[in-house]
């Protein structure tokens, strides 16, 4: 169904907020969102959830997003100063909430219970079509050790890795500090498995640093992932757009203002350079190119994603580093700027997802549920 067809503004739904250490740039990512939602085809319903996991109603929900931290990342993105929830929530006589139809959901959730697939079964449970990959091609790229190994069994190539769940870190931490060493050597980087953001991810340089570097990424998730550094590398990403027919977007580099893509370097310090597109050889941009379209199959993506890699600035050796269903989506995130240097408005780009979310929906709906 688009606005034309149906005779009237699409009902977009925008779900942000979360119980996710990237809350915050959850939030930041709805402000733009919302503010370049073309009001003449939407009406919008804004839909909270607070850091323990409480949802909000649209009222609330207006408050937390208009009301949020000023400096929460890309804060520069404001609602507009009329912005009203058009009208789709309203109480009945009897003071109870009556919701109008949703036609579409924006989920712009970042991290667990938001990226990983929870939200997206439950919007699957309840017949609503919406933005970015469905459960499974969610929980591939939010788990890095399953979108690793998934990747190598597709021959993708990824550094060097090891993992192991916090209990086995508790219970025989010589173990796996011998095979760290062994199989990985220093430096190398420790991440929880599950999150993004660069939150909980440390990079260590000897075996003095290890023990907590992964006491800290044990905080934020049960299962640990250790990776080979790549030593003098480009980081790179590139933007994926679409179904059944996914497009590249223009490769762009990140020069971090720390010693790598910390979650200080990429929201709080505003020192990280972007080059877009990246100063790269015509041929090693289609290589990387044709890697993130086939990394967006492989993990069984829909409507977006994002692909960071690792490439040596000696040898090109590339190194796909994870995939991104739902990216950063302020209008300083890269997702959006690599489109916009590809040729595609932000505000193109939300047209374009939410059509890629209506025909995703549409081609479901089409299957039988039935045997008889």
């Amino acid at each position: 169904m688009t606005c034309e067809a149906s005779g009237r503004r699409l009902r977009v739904a925008v779900l942000f907020g979360g119980r996710s250490g990237e809350h915050e740039v959850s939030v930041a990512s709805a402000r733009s969102v919302v503010a370049n939602l073309d009001p003449e085809k939407y009406d919008v319903m804004l839909l909270g959830i607070t850091k323990d996991g409480r949802w909000q109603l649209p009222a609330e929900s207006q408050k937390a997003l208009t009301e949020g931290p000023a400096r929460a990342p890309g804060a520069s993105a404001i609602l507009p100063a009329d912005y009203h929830a058009g009208g789709i929530l309203r109480l009945g006589g009897n003071g109870s909430p009556s919701t109008a139809p949703i036609d579409v959901v924006i989920p712009v959730l970042h991290g667990t219970y938001g990226e990983d697939g929870t939200v997206q079964g439950l919007l699957d449970l309840a017949g609503l079509p919406y933005v970015g990959a469905g459960v499974l091609g969610s929980a591939v790229g939010m788990d890095k050790v399953v979108m690793k190994t998934l990747f190598r069994a597709a021959g993708l190539p990824v550094p060097d890795f090891v993992s192991f769940k916090r209990h086995e870190w508790q219970a025989d931490p010589d173990s796996l500090r011998k095979r760290i060493a062994e199989e990985l050597g220093y430096p190398c980087f420790v991440k929880p498995a599950n999150l993004g953001s660069s939150v909980g991810i440390s990079k260590v340089c000897d075996e003095t640093e290890l023990d907590a570097a992964i006491d800290l990424a044990a905080e934020y998730d049960l299962k640990v992932i250790v990776e080979r550094s790549v030593q003098n590398a480009h980081e790179l990403e590139c933007g994926v757009l679409g179904n059944d027919d996914p497009q590249a977007s223009v490769v762009g580099e990140v020069i971090p203002s720390r010693d790598f893509y910390s979650y200080e370097a990429k929201y709080i310090d505003d020192k990280s350079e972007v080059i877009i597109p990246a100063d790269l050889p015509e041929d090693l941009s289609e290589q990387i190119r044709a890697l993130s379209v086939r990394a967006f199959q492989v993990a069984e993506c829909a409507g977006l994603a994002r692909v960071d890699f690792l490439v040596t600035r000696d040898t090109h050796e590339v190194f796909v580093i994870e995939i991104n269903t739902l990216p950063g989506f302020t209008q300083i995130s890269m997702y959006p700027k690599l489109w916009e240097a590809s040729g595609v408005s932000y505000r193109e780009l939300i047209d374009r997802l939410i059509e890629l979310a209506l025909e995703h929906h549409a081609q479901r709906e089409s299957l039988r549920t039935s045997y008889t």
